[in-house]
């Protein structure tokens, strides 16, 4: 069974397009509406798709979540994931599914940066979008993928089982990349299209959204390898801390005061090493604990 997921808030005026469309692609529709106030879920359930509803607005992420357990629910053998306000157009579900279908790719990525896309993504978010696509390139997940970002994408059974996601906010798409590494899963992206005439948008959204991808981003790959991005820092600042320490002591066995400053700063160094360290040790052990539960 291939089932398209569409998360959704506030899409009454394109949630039947994208709907109709995908059914003519899939063999069932699943919407999650994440806490709507207008008719999108109405709409939806109308035109026989599957709606699962949040009570309130819980984020992206918490959607893509949802349907993640409905897909793992209908025990479906390839989930696509699309839009609901028309970005993309769900009449190219099939280049996403040939891959997939072929066994030649776990997880496809509708990519709106390769050669053969068509896209009128505006001048500022493309430039953001490429700065989010550089910084997603930094680690290994994200390296070799034009478009890191792109929510147009289709898993196959094993990527549907074996990704288990905590993010909530968009930093979903790159928390995916980082599971998908983890679990031995093969990437591959494909061009399509991508519609941005006409949809509503806000530089401020704009911003508030890559604010938040980057802040995920950051987050994730620390907790990837803690003791890289926090113990090592840790080990530093501690090694700071003391050599200001030293030298408080020598200006106080020469003069027989204290200086103030090279104190404090000692003290600050040494705080900070110390709590960075015993933060890396704890996700470290948290990572490890979670890895065994997996594996049991």
């Amino acid at each position: 069974m291939i089932v398209a997921c569409i998360p959704a808030y506030n899409e009454e005026k394109t949630i039947a397009k994208v709907v109709l469309l995908a059914q003519q692609q899939v063999d069932k529709v699943v919407v999650c509406d994440d806490g709507s106030v207008d008719m999108t879920a109405d709409i939806a359930k109308k035109l026989g798709a599957r709606v699962v509803r949040h009570p309130n607005r819980m984020g992206y992420g918490a959607a893509i979540k949802t349907l993640f357990n409905e897909a793992r629910e209908l025990n479906a053998d390839v989930m696509v994931t699309l839009d609901a306000d028309g970005q993309h157009d769900p009449r190219e579900i099939g280049a996403l599914l040939g891959p997939i279908l072929k066994d030649e790719a776990d997880i496809m990525i509708g990519s709106r940066f390769l050669k053969g896309s068509s896209s009128d993504i505006p001048t500022y978010r493309r430039f953001g979008i490429g700065l989010i696509n550089k910084l997603s390139g930094k680690t290994k997940e994200g390296g070799g993928l034009s478009d890191a970002q792109s929510g147009f994408r289709a898993y196959n059974k094993k990527a549907i089982h074996s990704l288990r996601l905590s993010e909530s906010g968009m930093g979903l798409s790159a928390e995916v990349l980082l599971k998908a590494k983890g679990n031995g899963l093969r990437l591959r992206e494909v061009p399509t299209g991508c519609l941005y005439k006409g949809l509503e948008t806000s530089t401020q959204n704009a911003i508030t959204h890559g604010m938040s991808v980057v802040f995920s981003i950051i987050r994730i790959v620390v907790e990837e390898k803690p003791l890289f991005f926090l113990g090592i820092p840790g080990v530093i600042s501690l090694l700071f801390g003391v050599f200001f320490g030293l030298w408080m002591l020598q200006i106080y066995a020469a003069r027989g005061v204290i200086e103030t400053n090279i104190a404090l700063a000692s003290i600050a160094f040494v705080l900070i090493g110390f709590f960075a360290i015993f933060t890396a040790i704890t996700l470290y052990a948290i990572a490890r604990l979670a890895k065994k539960q997996q594996t049991e």
